[in-house]
């Protein structure tokens, strides 16, 4: 298997994880609605955006100051069982309370005694699909977009003004939790042992974009050349990496578009998928311009600099649910919810 092949079967298991996390979430909209487990009072409130937004930061501050006194384990505990807790949320969707307990639980203890890449993925999907179906049916159609947009800025600025996302994704990768997800170049790759040189990491909402990782001086790496090959660098690699927030956050408005399709003005979006999976046209657009936005961002960092995630990914999921709800008759105003 040559390098370039072995690094484009990377790039399609990342996007083979972000379509298992949208199609999860779709597929737990009517038994989460079914459970009431709408996470706010009253879904089309703005301000549920920004007291999420505020959420992010105070999180992001206390992992920043956890990794400076070396409380890692503080937090990795913290994420195995709110790995558990999401888990039992989707199996608890389809069984038993009592019986979903086992297979959460099992994902959980799988986390802390053998934080394989496989175990690391399959774990994330579950908890990604869990976190986008909670909160896309708790954020309507306007607070999904603001909350979208808001964070894509705030990714923009974390990576290429204060770069602590740098900083924080180093600090999450050591700590072998599904916060950031492995696609791995080789089958040999084991995301267990011990790392010998730096792979490449993948930035999002909380955690770094696929790209070569930052150089000794902070900064990313730029291209040597510009004939739109993939760098030496890039193959090289045994690895990418991929925060669960970049899955995870643009899968909102795909699942808010599904959810609250009934409820916009101007008529009804038709779903074009019943059960299990409820799809409609805007929300079918809007995980197409995902995986548009999460292609152009791999071919960009692909090229050996380092990207934010949010603003290719949020955009394309935005911009894809805006021409779906468009194309369905639905005017303007009344597909952004205002």
């Amino acid at each position: 298997m040559n390098d370039r092949t072995r690094v484009l079967g990377a790039v399609g298991l990342v996007v083979a994880i972000f379509l298992l996390v949208q199609l999860g979430a779709l597929s737990l909209v009517q038994p989460f609605e079914a459970q009431d487990r709408q996470v706010v009072e009253n879904p089309n409130d703005p301000t549920n955006s920004i007291a999420y937004v505020g959420a992010i930061l105070v999180a992001t501050a206390l992992m920043l100051l956890a990794f400076r006194y070396d409380l890692q384990w503080l937090i990795r505990g913290f994420i195995i069982l709110t790995s558990g807790m999401l888990s039992w949320y989707v199996f608890a969707a389809f069984l038993s309370p009592l019986v979903a307990a086992a297979p959460a639980a099992l994902i959980a203890i799988g986390l802390l005694v053998y934080p394989e890449w496989w175990v690391i993925d399959a774990s994330g999907v579950v908890m990604g699909a869990a976190a986008a179906g909670l909160f896309g049916i708790s954020f309507g159609l306007f607070p999904a977009i603001l909350l979208l947009t808001v964070l894509a800025v705030y990714d923009a600025i974390s990576v290429y003004g204060t770069k602590h996302m740098l900083t924080l994704a180093d600090g999450v990768m050591e700590m072998k939790v599904p916060v950031v997800l492995v696609a791995p170049t080789t089958l040999s790759f084991s995301f267990r042992e011990p790392r010998s040189e730096p792979d490449a990491p993948v930035d999002g909402a909380d955690s770094p974009a696929v790209d070569d990782g930052p150089s000794d001086d902070g900064d990313a790496p730029t291209a040597d050349g510009d004939d739109g090959d993939i760098e030496q660098s890039a193959m090289d690699r045994d690895a990418f990496y991929i925060g669960l927030g970049d899955a995870v956050m643009p899968s909102i408005i795909v699942v808010s578009a599904v959810h609250f399709h009934t409820a916009i003005p101007g008529g009804t979006v038709d779903a074009l998928v019943s059960d299990p999976i409820l799809l409609n046209l805007p929300g079918l657009t809007a995980m197409a311009g995902t995986i548009a936005g999460l292609l152009v961002l791999m071919w960009m960092v692909l090229k050996g600099r380092a990207h934010a995630g949010l603003p290719l990914l949020n955009g394309g999921a935005i911009g894809g649910y805006l021409v779906g709800a468009l194309a369905s008759g639905v005017p303007l105003m009344a597909a952004l919810g205002l």
